[in-house]
């Protein structure tokens, strides 16, 4: 039991407060984040529409989310974390309620849109706050426990979703509504804005623009386009390892119960892995989870039966688990403080661009070259991966530590005391994916 207590205290202990208010959000609104896991159902069997017209929507709540991701990393650079994450709050909770009530098409379409636009503006500010607020030396720690918390909701969303949908789909949406607004309460009562303005030298004496820094920006774009690569073969269970399963002759139910395994396995284990990575070569880590993440969706190739398919996903969640608290690391460390919010639109942008191509590419995939191509495919992909983390790594490192001796530079944080209006400035979202 001490070494229990010991345990927690050095997994939970000595963060800041701020960040246990933004951990709550988060927890709160992903209990409540129904409608997507219950939106193509819902749009197929309660409105009636094809399988083609709910993959409209869908598709129209991923260009919303790329456009949301981009102006919020901007918003979060120059209007600020918290008025950003306030105003997607309420703007998301406002079109949830709206797309419940719509009824035609082209209304539910134009409300997935901006839905998706809402709730992909607070990425960049969530991620640029919970940097700003957490010293690096505990944010290994800091990004596990609030993935810990995204995959707990997940998981309890799942469950209470079906129960709430029995009562009526409308209620689908009035619950994700509420629990929008009560994480947007918990951060206009209780979260301060935490944006600092860097007061120095732009890089080389020279001012240079956020977009031609970013775009100039070699070691960050690899490092993204790595977690794009990544993201690709990551979202193959949710389109293509339903149909293959389906071909093996197993149930909706069955594919429900085999990827619960993911989020069971997350919240089971998530919080020991930053003492299983502390002190390893990030770079080390992050090619492991590539080559595990990669063996696992490369056994769907042979999986036949719902146990084989339960155990390539136990193997591609653990690849996913070490993936996600380094990812996150890197991330805070690769991102100029002035840019931060950018920064983290564009690496935000890599998922967008991943959940728009994945389902697409996966089966052109597999329509021409067969289900085992797929898979064997995603392996290499994970090798590929394995490789590139390796190589680009020291790069990586060498950029973390220039910054990490930039930031030595004075710097103004800009701190409003006084109380501020809800209204105008208000709307944040968390979002409903799970990277």
């Amino acid at each position: 039991m001490r070494a229990i207590r010991g345990w927690f205290r050095d997994t939970t202990g000595g963060l800041p407060r701020t960040f246990w208010y933004l951990w709550t959000g988060t927890l709160i609104n992903r209990l409540g984040s129904f409608v997507l896991v219950f939106l193509a159902i819902y749009l197929t069997q309660e409105r009636g529409f094809s399988a083609s017209q709910a993959g409209l929507v869908i598709g129209a709540w991923g260009v919303g989310g790329a456009v949301g991701t981009t102006a919020g990393g901007t918003l979060t650079d120059r209007w600020g974390r918290r008025p950003t994450l306030l105003t997607a709050h309420l703007g998301a909770a406002t079109m949830m309620l709206a797309l419940g009530f719509a009824r035609d098409l082209w209304t539910i379409a134009a409300g997935a849109l901006l839905l998706g636009l809402f709730a992909e503006a607070a990425r960049p500010a969530f991620g640029a706050m919970m940097i700003d607020v957490v010293p690096e030396r505990d944010r290994l720690r800091a990004f596990s426990l609030n993935y810990w918390a995204i995959n707990l909701g997940f998981a309890c969303a799942a469950v209470l979703a079906g129960f709430a949908a029995q009562a009526g789909y409308l209620l689908l949406f009035v619950v994700n509504a509420s629990t929008t607004l009560v994480t947007a309460l918990i951060i206009f009562i209780r979260v301060k804005e935490t944006r600092t303005v860097t007061v120095g030298i732009p890089r080389d004496g020279k001012p240079t623009g956020a977009l031609r820094t970013i775009l100039t920006d070699r070691v960050y774009l690899g490092f993204v386009t790595l977690n794009l690569l990544g993201a690709l073969v990551f979202l193959q269970h949710i389109s293509m390892l339903p149909i293959a399963m389906a071909d093996s002759g197993l149930s909706p139910a069955t594919y429900g119960s085999v990827i619960a395994l993911n989020g069971v396995l997350i919240v089971a284990g998530q919080l020991f892995v930053p003492r299983l990575i502390r002190g390893r070569n990030r770079s080390h880590v992050l090619a492991l989870s590539a080559v595990v993440m990669g063996v696992g969706f490369g056994l769907t190739a042979f999986a036949d039966v719902a146990w084989f398919f339960g155990l390539t996903v136990l193997i591609w969640t653990l690849g996913e688990m070490l993936n996600s608290p380094s990812n996150a690391t890197l991330i805070a460390e690769l991102s100029p403080g002035e840019l931060r919010g950018r920064y983290q639109g564009v690496f935000s942008l890599s998922w967008q661009l991943a959940g728009a191509i994945a389902p697409i590419l996966g089966g052109l995939v597999r329509e021409q070259a067969g289900n085992a191509a797929l898979w064997l495919g995603c392996a290499a992909i994970g090798a590929v991966m394995a490789v590139g983390h390796l190589v680009s790594g020291p790069a990586r490192e060498r950029r973390a530590l220039a910054l990490r001796t930039a930031g030595a530079a004075p710097v103004v944080t800009i701190q409003s005391t006084a109380p501020q209006p809800a209204a105008p400035q208000a709307a944040e979202p968390v979002a409903t994916t799970r990277s």
